[in-house]
């Protein structure tokens, strides 16, 4: 199940841009492919998305 940055807003407040819409789409994805585990890959997305966003 591949996300969509559209996706982001309903796991995530912090990604309020494309940008970062786009990231955390791109993060999860990767994050899913690697691990197989759909939990651990909205985590990590959120994770990037909030450093990003605090930067």
């Amino acid at each position: 199940m591949p996300w969509t940055p559209d996706d982001a807003e309903r796991h995530t407040h912090k990604a309020a841009t494309p940008a970062l819409q786009e990231l955390w789409a791109e993060v999860a994805n990767e994050t899913l492919e690697r691990t197989g585990d759909e939990g651990r890959a909205i985590r990590e997305a959120n994770a990037v998305v909030a450093r990003q966003a605090e930067a």
